[in-house]
């Protein structure tokens, strides 16, 4: 009993060591998929949390892109930028809420997948439209824009994963942008044929591609 004890007694450094070890690579994983800037989740963390959420019939894929994000840049700083960046990205993680996820997947670019529990999403996003646009707090008031914003229902095209959603929001908001409407829906309207995910105008899209698709 006394050996037992004490194999017992000496394995406990380790175990102690071993859980701390653990607890840190959790956090450092945590950290890997969270953008240090906004603390958005990442692509890849937004991914796996959107790809569990599209298994809901409710959800909705949002694409968010800032409107003259680089004039901001060049005329006010890169500074005042960044804090564009973070407010709009707080502010589209306080509209997702906690039941859905938001992310940034690059530059001034933005994800969401929102769970769209009374059918009225479109109200939702124009409301999210009016936030994203408002001046960013303890900035110059002039350092503001607008997001285009495009979404899509998931259940709208069931055989889509979240990649071929993405490129339809993509479609959809390089629409808005364009028409300069805030916001358009995919689905719903004359969206540009995209190539390997990318929307017209994109590196890697077809010029001459002719105009197909669904809605306004």
């Amino acid at each position: 009993m006394n050996t037992l004890f004490t194999v017992l007694l000496s394995a406990l450094p380790l175990a102690a060591g071993w859980a701390v070890h653990v607890r840190w690579l959790t956090r450092c994983l945590h950290t890997a998929r969270r953008d240090p800037l906004t603390g958005l989740r990442t692509r890849d963390g937004f991914t796996r949390r959107a790809t569990a959420l599209l298994k809901d019939p409710r959800a909705v894929v949002v694409l968010a892109d800032v409107d003259k994000f680089k004039q901001i840049n060049d005329t006010y700083g890169h500074a005042a930028g960044d804090a564009l960046l973070k407010a709009t990205a707080d502010r589209l993680a306080h509209h997702v809420g906690r039941t859905g996820v938001a992310g940034r997947l690059g530059g001034d670019e933005f994800a969401a997948v929102l769970i769209d529990d009374h059918g009225t999403a479109a109200d939702m996003l124009a409301v999210l439209h009016g936030v994203l646009a408002r001046p960013v707090e303890g900035q110059d008031p002039r350092v503001r824009t607008t997001v285009s914003l495009g979404w899509v229902r998931a259940a709208d095209f069931p055989g889509d994963d979240l990649s071929g959603l993405l490129r339809r929001a993509d479609e959809a908001m390089y629409a808005a942008k364009q028409a300069r409407t805030g916001t358009r829906r995919a689905g719903l309207g004359r969206l540009f044929v995209t190539l390997a995910g990318r929307r017209a105008g994109r590196t890697g899209a077809r010029t001459d591609a002719p105009v197909v698709g669904v809605a306004a």
